[in-house]
């Protein structure tokens, strides 16, 4: 009984059919179509108000211009604010080479620094190819190199 057991087992792994119990196979081609990025979930920070005072207005644009700028250096994918009124504000998308480096780069965010904001960060496995479009709308399209 047990040659017969051995002898299935070698011709299912031969002939290239996958027991059951194994799951679907994974495509090969997957890890060539996905990355690790990093996403930052922003939240009301300890010193966050409701207030819209001409300092914390300065703060906002400060925190849009870096935004910008990590956008145009290609490490911010996607940022956003979210609608509700909850503790969360918002959320970030960083193509960065670790965790290490997408937390310095929310730790130097304006109103992170101000503890208007503060930011939880996962890792998130997602497809290639995220980007911001930082173009000002109207603006033509150029294509380097092609």
């Amino acid at each position: 009984m047990r040659r017969l057991v051995l002898f299935v087992w070698a011709c299912v792994l031969l002939s290239g059919c996958r027991p059951w119990f194994l799951g679907p196979p994974r495509d090969k081609g997957l890890d060539d179509e996905m990355t690790t990025y990093y996403v930052g979930l922003i939240f009301h920070g300890p010193t966050w108000t409701p207030d819209t005072s001409p300092d914390v207005k300065r703060l906002q644009e400060e925190h849009l211009l870096n935004l910008q700028k990590l956008a145009r250096d290609g490490k911010l994918v996607l940022a956003g604010p979210v609608t509700d009124s909850g503790d969360l504000r918002g959320l970030f998308v960083f193509r960065t080479e670790s965790l290490e480096e997408a937390r310095a780069l929310t730790d130097n965010d304006p109103a992170v620094k101000a503890g208007r904001l503060r930011v939880e960060l996962h890792p998130w496995y997602g497809p290639k190819g995220l980007y911001v479009n930082t173009r000002p709308a109207g603006a033509a399209v150029t294509t380097r190199g092609r």
